[in-house]
C-alpha cells in the first residue's frame, strides 16, 4: 500500500516542479520527488540497493543545494554581485546533474547496477522530466549547453563500449540519449517531447523483457535466446531502434533533432553528434547481433509460451511506425 503512496507523490513532486512559476517551489517538488522516490528504491532488500539509494540521495541532494545557492545569486542581483552571471551555469549544472550528462554523470552507473529494472525505468524515463522542462528556463549560455551535449555524446560511447553488464551499457546508453534530448530542447520543446515518448516506449519495451527473464549480464542472454524466436526478434530490433538505425522509430527523433539543428545553423554540433553516435552504435549492434551470431535450438518448454497481445501491439508501435510519424508530421 506505502509503494502506491509514495509513487503518486512522486508524480506530485515532478507535476509541482513543472507547473511552478517560481524556482522555491520547482525546488520543492524536486524534493518531494526526490524523497518519493527513495522508499521505492529500498524495497528490495539487499546491500547493493541500500548503497544505491544512499548515494543516489546524496548527488540529488548536492545538486538541489546548487540550485538554491543559485537562486539565492539570482535575488540578489541587485547587490552587484561578481557571481550574478554564473547564476544561469549553476543552476544548468545542478540539472545536469539530477539528470546524470556528462561530465556530472560519475554516479550513475554506480547508483544504476545496485537497482532492479522498475527503478531503473523510473529514473531513465520520469526522473528526467522535472529537470529538463527546468532547463528549458535557463538556456542562456549556447557555449555550455552545447558543450554538455558533445560530453555526453563522446564520453556515453568511450565507456559503453567494454561493458558486459546490461544495466551500466542502458545506463551509458540513457546518458548519450540525454545529451540527444538536451540538444533537441535547446532547438524546440516539441521536438523534445517527440524525443522523449519515443525513448520511452523503446526503454519500456527492452526493459520488460530484461525484466521478465531476470537478464542483468551479456552472459544471461543464452538462456533468453532458449526461450522464444519471436522473443529473440524483438529483443534485436528494439536495441537496432535505440540506437536511431532507420527504418525504426529510433531513427524519428535524432532525423528531427538534426533537421532543427542545421535550420538553425548548428552545423558543427549537429556534425559531433552524428560522428560520436557511431561509436554508441558499436554496443548497441554488439547487442543485438548476438541474437543472429549464436544458434541454439528453441526450447520445447518455452517456445509454447506466447507472448502478451499488449506487449507485441507496443513493440509493432516501436519498430514500424516511423513511415506513420513521419507522414503525420509532415501533414501537420
Amino acid at each position: 500500500m506505502y509503494k502506491i503512496l509514495f509513487f503518486y507523490t512522486m508524480i506530485l513532486g515532478t507535476l509541482l516542479s513543472i507547473s511552478a512559476m517560481s524556482w522555491i517551489t520547482a525546488w520543492m517538488g524536486l524534493e518531494i520527488n526526490l524523497l518519493s522516490l527513495m522508499p521505492l528504491m529500498k524495497k528490495t532488500k539487499n546491500m547493493y540497493s541500500s548503497e544505491s539509494t544512499i548515494k543516489y540521495f546524496i548527488i540529488q541532494a548536492m545538486s538541489s543545494a546548487l540550485i538554491l545557492f543559485s537562486v539565492i545569486i539570482f535575488f540578489n542581483k541587485y547587490m552587484n554581485s561578481p557571481l550574478e552571471m554564473f547564476s544561469s551555469i549553476f543552476i544548468s549544472s545542478a540539472l545536469f546533474m539530477k539528470l546524470g550528462a556528462a561530465p556530472f554523470h560519475f554516479w550513475m552507473p554506480e547508483v544504476i547496477s545496485g537497482l532492479n529494472w522498475n527503478i531503473i525505468f523510473i529514473i531513465f524515463t520520469w526522473q528526467k522530466i522535472a529537470p529538463m522542462i527546468l532547463l528549458s528556463y535557463c538556456m542562456k549560455s549556447t557555449l555550455y549547453i552545447s558543450t554538455i551535449i558533445i560530453s555526453s555524446s563522446i564520453i556515453s560511447g568511450l565507456q559503453g563500449m567494454n561493458q558486459t553488464c546490461i544495466r551500466k551499457i542502458l545506463t551509458y546508453s540513457s546518458i548519450n540519449h540525454t545529451g540527444w534530448m538536451v540538444g533537441a530542447l535547446m532547438m524546440s520543446i516539441k521536438i523534445w517531447l517527440y524525443y522523449f515518448i519515443i525513448y520511452m516506449i523503446i526503454n519500456f519495451n527492452i526493459i520488460m523483457i530484461l525484466k521478465q527473464y531476470k537478464i542483468y549480464f551479456m552472459s544471461h542472454f543464452y538462456k533468453l535466446f532458449n526461450f522464444n524466436k519471436k522473443l529473440k526478434f524483438f529483443y534485436m530490433l528494439n536495441f537496432l531502434s535505440l540506437a536511431g538505425l532507420p527504418p525504426f522509430l529510433g531513427f524519428l527523433p535524432k532525423w528531427l533533432t538534426i533537421n532543427y539543428m542545421i535550420l538553425n545553423y548548428f552545423y558543427t554540433l549537429a556534425t559531433i553528434l552524428i560522428i560520436f553516435t557511431l561509436m554508441t552504435l558499436y554496443f548497441y549492434l554488439q547487442l543485438s547481433f548476438t541474437t543472429l551470431t549464436l544458434y541454439m535450438k528453441e526450447s520445447i518448454v518455452y517456445s509454447n509460451k506466447n507472448l502478451s497481445y499488449t506487449y507485441i501491439w507496443l513493440n509493432f508501435l516501436s519498430l514500424s511506425s516511423l513511415s506513420i510519424n513521419s507522414m503525420l508530421i509532415n501533414f501537420y
